[in-house]
């Protein structure tokens, strides 16, 4: 923006035009196109917004040194540019702003209906507001710098700002205010669903005032320090051009058409996002409507493609929502009671309610678009809190049903560990535990204990037996070549190639969130539990890789012929149980593996 001076007095120098912007903020850029292939809109939302976030905390504490002198905040900034102006962290940055203002406006147009919470409603509109009122501090600063060499030090923008023309000084202050409030939403609702955010938010409160507070008074002061030795007309001149000869006529009138273009370019893509939502709003009541019942009774139509929560949302029903729709928090989750067939679970909500141990006829009600008439009860109170969306409803209290049980051990890992350091064998662990635990995410499982070498997982929690059953022979087989990719590796340092032992068996257990305090999980006790572990211990007797009970293989639907088949007698159980000795177990992996797919992580505890 350009800034007429002062009428100069006698002892000044001519009338001089200035161009006013923050300091190094990016041109645009635009994100590469397979970033977006590659990650979710989520993960680049947040990894765009945290790179920001970067940028403006090192932006304000360059601010914060103006308490101590002007001097101090120039020393700082030499810093700053370095990591801000040079060529990869400026591809970071301009990449980040790009990709970060485009979500803002997809998240706009995903939205069915406006009618939200206030803090969403607060960081929507906020992360739209800051865009245009950016542009012109930007073509001040970068774009001056960059097309003419205009030095954007901070003895000239403070005292352009503070003195000039304190009214765009005023308006950088109610930017920062706005874009850290911004940062400050966006990271509490991703900070919120950790168990350990009530005990450290207070302190965190601390820190989110004083950073802003401080920098705007580091700002004031040196704004103050530059205005005093502004009175001397050479340093003054200095101050503003830095031995450069102002602007002319002809390159503030080209930063004005830049800061115009942009301006309109951001409000047509605004425009045109607003319009777009209104012709899918059409087309969507052109393609049907459908019924959302509530346990209530209360009875709401709505045209295709909400989602549950958007109807709460729209027919104005008190629905929780901890992470605003986002599939993170569960808090939303909802009980169907119609047998009408919906869409499938994608792989984010999948994963929720993996972690859960939910029944399948329990879904998230913000990931779940009906299809067809439902309906459907809310399982928290609308007030419900990140820990409730913790702990899941009626498996925190156990359920009891037919599920498929792992077990596996590292063979002579005493031997392995007992000459090495403590550091070495943490180590190690680690680098199995990936394998295994891999595999077992891969294949569709729970790994949820981690036991010295041992780990136990479950199968077939909320996708059946036969399916379970697939799903933990395709997992034994991915744990043996994991096993022997890790042993490979690490060649150099084993005395053996290593070696494992698994044992798998299925039927009824109670399965439920066990545990204390923060150490609570998705779990399962009863006999089935005991056998497979049983199992697992007797692949040591019969040097072999995998034990399975016969009705693992049978419900699994895999060809057995030439097997070992034994009859064994467990103790605490009266009927003997038939058992197969498979000495390679990829040999008895299900021909067509049914796996969950590689980005579909298994829930954890």
């Amino acid at each position: 923006m350009a800034l007429p001076l002062p009428t100069p007095g006698p002892r000044d120098p001519a009338p001089v035009t200035i161009a006013i912007l923050p300091a190094s903020r990016a041109l645009i850029a635009v994100e590469s196109p397979w970033v977006f292939i590659m990650l979710s809109a989520r993960r680049v939302r947040l990894a765009s917004g945290l790179v920001l976030f970067a940028y403006v905390t090192t932006h304000l504490a360059n601010h914060a040194l103006g308490l101590v002198s002007l001097e101090t905040m120039e020393a700082g900034r030499v810093y700053f540019l370095a990591l801000w102006r040079s060529p990869l962290g400026s591809l970071v940055l301009y990449s980040a702003l790009t990709s970060h203002v485009a979500l803002a406006f997809w998240a706009l147009y995903q939205r069915r209906t406006l009618r939200m919470p206030l803090w969403e409603a607060a960081q929507l509109t906020l992360g739209l507001a800051i865009p245009p009122l950016l542009v012109s501090h930007i073509v001040g600063t970068r774009l001056a710098w960059q097309l003419y060499g205009v030095e954007d030090a901070y003895s000239r923008v403070a005292l352009a700002l503070w003195a000039l023309a304190p009214d765009l000084g005023r308006r950088q202050i109610l930017i920062v205010a706005l874009a850290w409030v911004h940062a400050m939403i966006g990271l509490h609702s991703i900070v919120k669903l950790r168990a350990w955010y009530p005990r450290a938010a207070p302190w965190l409160l601390g820190v989110v005032v004083m950073v802003p507070v401080l920098a705007i008074l580091g700002f004031v002061n040196g704004g103050r320090q530059a205005a005093a030795l502004a009175r001397d007309p050479a340093v003054r001149a200095q101050l503003m051009w830095h031995g450069r000869a102002p602007l002319t006529s002809s390159e503030v009138a080209v930063l004005e058409r830049v800061r115009t273009t942009g301006l309109y370019a951001y409000t047509t893509l605004l425009a045109a996002v607003l319009l777009a939502r209104g012709v899918r709003s059409v087309i969507q009541r052109r393609r049907g409507l459908i019924r959302v019942t509530y346990a209530s009774g209360r009875r709401v139509i709505v045209p295709l493609g909400l989602s549950v929560l958007e109807t709460s949302r729209y027919a104005r029903i008190p629905h929780a929502s901890v992470c605003g729709g986002r599939g993170r928090c569960s808090t939303c989750r909802v009980r169907i009671l119609t047998t009408r067939s919906q869409p499938p679970p994608g792989d984010a909500e999948l994963r929720v309610l993996r972690r859960l141990g939910v029944p399948p006829d329990v879904r998230l009600a913000c990931q779940l678009r009906p299809t067809s008439d439902l309906t459907v009860t809310p399982l928290l109170p609308a007030t419900a809190t990140a820990a409730e969306g913790r702990a899941p409803g009626d498996s925190h209290n156990g359920r009891e049903q037919d599920i498929v049980v792992l077990f596996a051990d590292l063979r002579r890992f005493t031997r392995l560990a007992e000459h090495r350091l403590p550091y070495d064998v943490v180590f190690f662990l680690n680098r199995y535990f990936e394998a295994v635990g891999g595999a077992i995410q891969r294949s569709g499982g729970i790994a949820n204990q981690y036991t010295g070498d041992g780990v136990m997982a479950l199968f077939g929690v909320d996708r059946g037996v036969d399916e379970g059953c697939r799903h933990a022979l395709t997992a034994a087989a991915e744990m043996v070549r994991s096993v022997a990719t890790l042993s490979e590796a690490l060649a150099a340092d084993l005395p053996e190639p290593l070696r494992i032992g698994i044992g798998i068996h299925t039927g009824p257990a109670v399965v439920g969130r066990m545990g204390y305090a923060d150490a609570v999980y998705l779990t399962a006790v009863g006999d089935t539990v005991h056998v497979a572990s049983r199992l697992e211990a007797l692949t040591k007797d019969y040097d072999c890789e995998l034990i399975v009970s016969e009705a693992v293989a049978r419900r699994a639907g895999v060809a057995t012929e030439g097997l070992p088949r034994h009859e064994l007698t467990l103790r605490n159980r009266a009927e003997p149980l038939a058992v197969l000795v498979v000495r390679n177990a990829v040999s008895l992996e299900p021909s067509a593996p049914s796996r969950v797919g590689a980005d579909t992580p298994a829930a954890g505890n």
